[in-house]
């Protein structure tokens, strides 16, 4: 079966060195005139997401993509909405914003909104997310809000996102690396993003940081255009 691809991000979407990884997405995704859908819901619990929605708007329209819509997808209810679901079933890629990583994770856990989205993947799109929409792809989640290591999506095995590493996501190594001894977890600075290949095993880094893998002990670190697999960390060319 086809897959897509998977663009996971550190923080401080829609500026600067993000432009990389998101000109990459839309490349993989089919071209500027591909169906872009932006889904805000991390930010909805500040009552953030309409200005965060219409930021991506913007930035994306910014990069030439000529088809950027944002989704009315903000809670339990409208993750179950079928025009909604119908919305994502079409998008060639769909972009999860930063905000709340608990929040976003539980208005589209059994979802009909995320198995639109899965089946889209499945159909060779591009899923990416940055900070919150990064952390919940993964199989592990750290919720900060409530300081907690709680299920993710699962769309990737056996990780969990550290966004924001360069400022304070390294700081949650330590905990995460106790509690998950077998997990790769993986440590994204701001304004950087990873790119995979289409069986999501090989990783390319773009961008202005770089990203640390803590696998069983050991740290591995890519900086902008190595690639590496997940989830062994191994370097490949």
């Amino acid at each position: 079966m086809q897959m897509g691809y998977v663009v996971l991000q550190g923080g401080n979407e829609f500026k600067g060195q993000m432009r990389w990884s998101d000109l990459r997405a839309l490349e993989l995704c089919g071209g500027m005139d591909a169906p872009v859908v932006i889904i805000a819901a991390a930010a909805a619990p500040d009552a953030n997401h309409q200005q965060a929605g219409e930021n991506g708007r913007r930035w994306f329209e910014s990069l030439g993509a000529r088809n950027v819509t944002v989704s009315p997808l903000i809670d339990r209810i409208s993750a179950q909405e079928s025009e909604v679901a119908a919305s994502l079933e079409r998008a060639r890629l769909i972009y999860l914003l930063g905000g709340f990583p608990g929040y976003l994770a539980q208005t589209l856990r059994d979802s009909v909104a995320w198995a639109a989205i899965r089946s889209s993947l499945a159909r060779g799109s591009v899923l990416a997310g940055s900070s919150a929409g990064a952390m919940v792809v993964c199989s592990h989640l750290f919720d900060p809000q409530v300081k907690e290591i709680v299920p993710g999506l699962g769309a990737i095995a056996n990780c969990c996102v550290l966004p924001h590493h360069n400022t304070f996501g390294q700081l949650w190594a330590p905990l995460l690396q106790k509690e998950l001894p077998q997990a790769t977890l993986i440590g994204i600075d701001e304004e950087t993003g990873m790119v995979s290949d289409s069986n999501l095993e090989r990783w390319q880094v773009l961008g202005g940081g770089k990203v640390t893998l803590y696998i069983k002990g050991a740290q591995f670190t890519f900086t902008d255009g190595k690639r590496f697999r997940l989830p062994d960390g191994r370097e490949v060319k």
